[in-house]
């Protein structure tokens, strides 16, 4: 498994949203394959449409961690982009890789796909919280290709947005680990 460099998320949010299928993250011991993205950059959607405090780190930065909290119980796992404008990529869902007796027990579920099938699932599952925001990726969260080749890449609108609806910048593989 090759570490993806800082540069690979330097570039257009939406490129590094579809590129990202596929790649695996390490974080405490677990190992997950990304299996469902959104891209956010300067649109209406995205915390970025202005800057503020929590919306800095996505101008200033590209591959780190943003972790924010949404409906106020709900951590969400983002990657930073772009060089010269601000983005980031919010992970939607994941493929468990190992552990996964250890990460059903975690989520209370017997079901598999339901472990990390949207963004607070796998938060929960992975022990993500807004301790990590801010961080370097290569540290304590890691993304790797271990050369997964993509045969397919669905797009559609985000989920839970009512702004910018047109944009088609949600992107799955075909997979039963997808958000439901």
């Amino acid at each position: 498994m090759k570490p993806l460099p800082q540069s690979f998320f330097a570039r257009d949010s939406v490129i590094v949203a579809q590129e990202l299928l596929g790649k695996v993250i390490t974080i405490n011991n677990y190992k997950v394959r990304i299996v469902e993205t959104e891209a956010y950059k300067d649109d209406k959607a995205s915390h970025a449409h202005k800057r503020t405090e929590r919306s800095a780190i996505m101008y200033d930065t590209y591959g780190h961690v943003y972790v924010y909290l949404i409906y106020g119980m709900h951590n969400c796992l983002n990657f930073t982009t772009e060089k010269e404008a601000p983005g980031a990529v919010l992970i939607r869902a994941v493929e468990p890789l190992n552990r996964i007796e250890e990460l059903k027990q975690k989520r209370n579920t017997n079901n598999t796909f339901n472990i990390c099938s949207g963004p607070g699932k796998l938060t929960l599952a992975l022990g993500i919280d807004r301790e990590l925001n801010s961080l370097k990726l290569g540290k304590e969260i890691k993304v790797f290709d271990d050369g997964y080749i993509v045969k397919n890449i669905n797009s559609s609108s985000r989920i839970g947005i009512k702004d910018d609806l047109h944009l088609q910048w949600r992107f799955s593989l075909d997979s039963e680990f997808v958000s439901k």
